[in-house]
């Protein structure tokens, strides 16, 4: 096993036995009504909730690379309306970050890097004939305020997104957590 794993695994053992547990405890319902989705980047692991004064139970968090929807019908759509519909939802803010990995993706580069890791050709030509184009999809993209303003304009005018709904955009320093609003 992977040592990192096995470390969290140890860790988490300590965490139950302890009841360090005890003061994460909440709802499944999120106290602000607000869903956030971001991007995975490291830097905004602990970050963002503290530069937002977010704990346990406050939002909904959805995390990708980028903080972006890549299809109208995919699995951040999927997560919103969930939030939305399900959990009392009514506000959605999208929040990119400068210095994003996700700007300047090269898709030569990772094609390479796939087929360096024992991805075959044949799979990856599979792929982008019947699935994706892959040259596409594993683009950067670009400008981080576009990205986010994109973002906010694919939640805002999805059919099953109601108009009620409050669509906010922000770009965070990842450094310093300072906000911009786009």
């Amino acid at each position: 096993m992977n040592p990192g794993v096995e470390k969290m695994l140890e860790y988490n053992k300590i965490f139950v036995a302890h009841g360090m547990y005890e003061r994460y405890i909440t709802t499944k319902y999120p106290d602000r009504k607000i869903a956030i989705l971001s991007c995975m980047d490291t830097r905004m692991t602990e970050l963002l909730p503290a530069a937002l004064g977010i704990k346990n139970g406050d939002v909904k968090l959805i995390k990708n690379a980028g903080g972006q929807i890549t299809h109208p019908y995919g699995s951040v759509i999927f997560s919103l309306l969930v939030a939305i519909y399900e959990l009392d939802v009514d506000t959605i803010l999208v929040i990119g970050h400068d210095d994003c990995g996700g700007r300047a993706l090269d898709a030569q580069k990772m094609i390479a890097n796939m087929k360096a890791h024992g991805i075959s050709g044949d799979v990856i030509e599979h792929v982008d004939a019947n699935h994706k184009n892959l040259e596409q999809w594993l683009t950067g993209f670009g400008d981080i305020c576009t990205s986010v303003q994109n973002t906010i304009d694919t939640i805002k005018n999805h059919p099953l997104i109601h108009k009620d709904v409050e669509i906010y955009g922000f770009v965070m320093n990842p450094r310093t957590g300072a906000m911009r609003e786009v």
